[in-house]
């Protein structure tokens, strides 16, 4: 994902190894992408889902794909809502 994206949510799996960044591009279209990172490894955040290509034009939409794609993450936005 570009720095330029802005994150509008992110969501990560309780053990901290798992997230999903929903971000929002300078043309105003949304994506996300799903990243992983191992506790012995310090060198952060790897993409693992390459869906940051996909295109949407509103945040509901964008997460509902990403709920189908990513199914952790269901639980995870019933509990913040």
């Amino acid at each position: 994902m570009a720095h330029i994206n802005k994150v509008w949510k992110s969501i990560e799996t309780s053990d901290g190894s798992h997230c999903v960044d929903f971000f929002e591009r300078p043309e105003q279209t949304f994506g996300f992408e799903e990243y992983r990172r191992d506790a012995e490894d310090l060198s952060g955040w790897f993409v693992i889902g390459n869906f940051s290509s996909r295109i949407f034009i509103n945040k509901i939409d964008t997460i509902e794909v990403a709920s189908i794609l990513i199914p952790w993450i269901v639980a995870r936005i019933k509990r913040d809502r």
